[in-house]
């Protein structure tokens, strides 16, 4: 398993990739077919103090993508802090599937998304973003993303929900190929939207 350290706008020391690299291993047992291991530290004095430094882990391998985010004043306990989260979304997942046995989980594509490019002419830019007419800066702000959609069934939706460590989760439903998403309600409760799309006539 490979354990690559990065840091945007701060410095890593050789101290500090080991000890990561020998926390992370711990995940192993949590986690099998853990190919890559990637931790991204990033400094912003803009911040609070207690969130100057975030700590970001991502496991890649076969299955989904899991990954964790935490922030405090010192890289180590953000570090320490979004480990015991990832900890914890893998727990929550193995849990689940102990309940929903014979579960199968896909792969998963990400893909990186970004607002549109500035112009630097001073004419009020128009632009369409998301189907709407946006001109100048605003005030509309939208962030537009588009992510490749494998069709999961909802075990698999809820399985990648937990290991992402979010509250919902946005899928292509495999059995009616509806645009779908799974939610966390209380505790181990979870809801589901299916979208009935309706054919233009």
């Amino acid at each position: 398993m490979d354990v690559i350290v990065t840091g945007r706008r701060c410095t890593i020391s050789d101290e500090f990739r080991e000890k990561v690299a020998e926390r992370i291993s711990g995940i192993e047992r949590f986690r099998d077919r853990v190919h890559r291991v990637e931790v991204q530290v990033s400094a912003n004095q803009h911040k609070q103090p207690d969130q100057a430094t975030q700590v970001e882990i991502t496991l890649i391998g076969k299955g989904p993508v899991v990954r964790s985010v935490a922030s405090a004043d010192d890289k180590s306990i953000a570090f320490e802090h979004a480990l015991d989260k990832m900890k914890s979304q893998l727990r929550r997942a193995a849990d689940r599937r102990k309940v929903h046995r014979g579960l199968r989980v896909s792969d998963t594509l990400e893909a990186p998304g970004g607002g549109p490019a500035e112009s630097a002419d001073d004419t009020p830019q128009v632009r369409r973003i998301a189907g709407l007419e946006v001109t100048g800066d605003g005030p509309l702000v939208v962030r537009e993303k588009i992510f490749p959609a494998t069709p999961l069934t909802l075990a698999q939706a809820l399985d990648e929900m937990e290991l992402v460590g979010h509250d919902f989760f946005l899928y292509v439903d495999a059995d009616t190929n509806s645009p779908s998403v799974v939610y966390r309600r209380k505790a181990y409760d979870y809801g589901v939207i299916h979208l009935d799309v309706a054919e233009a006539e």
